[in-house]
């Protein structure tokens, strides 16, 4: 493919970069990235992959926006409360670049649906914010071969991971099996920094953009802890326990 007069001079600066260059910019404009959940995390790592040039970004949430949203989900306006977050995130990503193309999945990822949602996608973005949707998320990626960028935040804390298959552990391999119910504080119940998130969602959309052009160190096996009150980065080396996770150890089988 050839690059057009507008084309050049809006991915000029990554075409520049040694590290990306034309054949980056090529490799994204022909990437598929599906990021589940519109929130906090999704909004960030939409807006970010869609100034990139990702030629496909997949959003898939269920929910409408609430005016509380607006604190940290910044790819939704005051203007946007009461309609679809995927109609708001879709509309918004138009307004950055018309050229992108943007796929819509009004809807909650179940154990039915997740595996054609995540089909037709090069990588994915976890950015739910419950924990029965993250180890449903990692198990079908696991299980599909599709790597993925998981995320959580909460007050002024953030962490993410990245798994690429055969190249380190999945979230289950690390944290076994969802808390108890009510066993950890929701943010709804604790608050969360909206820079935070930014911080956290801008960090998946970087993984993502360094996966698909082949660029650079990603955090397979590793956990990046970060604390906004301290601002401490801490990259925590994870531990593979293929043996002990019954996903990885299903997928071994196999092959």
């Amino acid at each position: 493919m050839e690059f057009t007069d507008e084309q050049l001079k809006r991915y000029s600066r990554h075409i520049v970069l040694e590290e990306i260059g034309e054949t980056g910019q090529k490799k994204l404009l022909n990437a598929r990235v599906l990021i589940i959940g519109a929130g906090g995390l999704g909004s960030p790592a939409a807006m970010y992959l869609a100034s990139a040039g990702v030629g496909t970004i997949g959003i898939a949430d269920a929910d409408e926006v609430e005016l509380s949203n607006i604190q940290r989900q910044i790819i939704h306006s005051a203007s946007d409360i009461g309609k679809a977050k995927v109609r708001s995130a879709r509309e918004t990503i138009e307004a950055i670049d018309p050229d992108i193309t943007v796929k819509t999945y009004r809807t909650s990822v179940t154990s039915e649906n997740i595996t054609e949602l995540i089909a037709d996608y090069d990588f994915i973005i976890d950015c739910t914010d419950n924990f029965t949707a993250k180890f449903l998320i990692n198990d079908a990626c696991v299980t599909a071969k599709k790597p993925f960028s998981h995320a959580g935040v909460i007050k002024l804390k953030g962490q993410l991971m990245t798994y690429v298959p055969g190249q380190g552990p999945c979230y289950r391999c690390i944290f076994k099996e969802p808390p108890p119910e009510d066993a950890v504080p929701t943010c709804k119940q604790v608050g969360v920094l909206g820079a935070m998130c930014g911080v956290i969602g801008s960090l998946q959309a970087m993984e993502a953009v360094k996966y698909i052009v082949g660029v650079g160190e990603l955090l397979t096996g590793y956990l990046l802890v970060c604390d906004g009150l301290t601002m401490e980065f801490r990259k925590i080396k994870l531990p593979k326990n293929t043996s002990d996770c019954p996903v990885c150890k299903a997928v071994s089988a196999i092959i």
